[in-house]
């Protein structure tokens, strides 16, 4: 599925306070937690969609990161709550990609990033296509 009309409905929104704990010496949300937040993200809208990863391995199918790429703006602070703002924007052979936009309480857009996961069999470990249950629940408009 090339046509990224079809998926401008797949657009989530998912909340998460910076810890203490995910601070730097600067106060500033370490850059490492980021990866966490987005997969945190990227699980909840596909449990929007009606998708578990829990589920999905049980089937015999993983979603292993191939890529992750991050624009950095401005920094998070501790105990800031943001909102990732997550858009499937490609659903195609073995893929599926995710871009995020974190936002600050006060609407100040943190940074951009996107993610490239491959659909891969549990035993054989090679790729597989999109199974026909998610390509259906990701491409309807319910």
């Amino acid at each position: 599925m090339s046509d990224l009309s079809a998926l401008s409905h797949l657009v989530f929104s998912t909340k998460i306070r910076v810890r203490y704990s995910e601070t730097d010496q600067m106060g500033y949300c370490y850059y490492g937690n980021y990866a966490s937040y987005f997969e945190v993200a990227r699980v909840e809208a596909l449990r929007e969609k009606g998708i578990e990863y829990k589920k999905l391995e049980k089937q015999g199918v993983l979603l292993p990161v191939k890529r992750f790429e991050i624009n950095y703006h401005q920094p998070a602070l501790y105990d800031d709550e943001l909102e990732i703002r997550t858009k499937i924007v490609q659903l195609e052979g073995v893929r599926i990609a995710f871009e995020y936009q974190t936002y600050n309480g006060q609407g100040m857009l943190l940074n951009e990033a996107f993610t490239l996961l491959v659909f891969v069999d549990a035993i054989s470990q090679k790729p597989i296509p999109i199974p026909n249950t998610i390509l259906s629940l990701l491409t309807s408009n319910e």
